[in-house]
């Protein structure tokens, strides 16, 4: 919700401040130039009236970006307080937030027999379709663990963009994004990453990074 309300102000700022010709590169940069702009006084661009009432889009903006923060902060010192969320947090694509919803998410991972039911819990197993006597797999599920699901995706397009300019270890990941677009690529390590997920929390063991294999 914070998030939202972030972005919410900020596109506000950004509409508002067009309406006056003033415009700013995406981002948080840009977004901080036209926060400037608003807090110069002697910058005329901006009538009276319309420079108070995005004063005040301002000062909300930097009450919801701090709280952000403290719960970020918080996020982070709660994945850390937990064995298994320290663990978690050393798979590739998982950070704080989402070591820590695993932690509050799954109680007891032995509830899932094997990583494949917990991924499909999330929503990361391809729907299967019936006809003329044919299976058919089509796109994820989507039922499930809605939060989940989009921060498992979020993390691995963050493993893939790595990949494309640094190289990866994991040769199938390599020929994962050779033969698949982006998004879909994701998914697939999406889905993978609950297996890890499973696996960790049910065995106790840490992440170890597949090794090259040499001829």
């Amino acid at each position: 919700m914070l998030n939202r309300q972030r972005t919410q102000l900020s596109n506000a700022t950004r509409a508002h401040m067009s309406e006056f010709g003033i415009v700013a590169p995406v981002g948080r940069i840009g977004l901080e130039r036209l926060l400037a702009i608003v807090a110069d006084k002697d910058d005329e661009r901006i009538p009276p009236d319309a420079r108070l009432c995005l004063e005040m889009l301002g000062v909300q903006l930097a009450i919801v970006k701090e709280q952000i923060l403290e719960n970020d902060r918080r996020i982070r010192a709660s994945a850390r307080d937990t064995e298994v969320g320290r663990r978690l947090m050393e798979i590739p694509g998982i950070g704080p937030l989402l070591a820590s919803a695993f932690v509050a998410s799954v109680a007891d991972p032995r509830l899932f027999k094997t990583g494949r039911d917990l991924a499909a819990w999330i929503g990361l197993v391809p729907r299967q379709n019936s006809s003329g006597g044919k299976e058919r797999l089509c796109g994820i599920s989507r039922a499930g663990n809605q939060y989940l699901r989009q921060m498992l995706v979020v993390g691995s397009m963050a493993v893939i963009r790595h990949a494309e300019r640094h190289g990866t270890k994991r040769p199938w990941l390599i020929e994962l994004m050779k033969r698949r677009a982006k998004k879909v690529a994701a998914v697939a390590l999406a889905n993978k990453t609950a297996r890890m997920v499973w696996a960790l929390m049910t065995s106790g063991e840490h992440y170890r990074e597949p090794q090259v294999a040499h001829a």
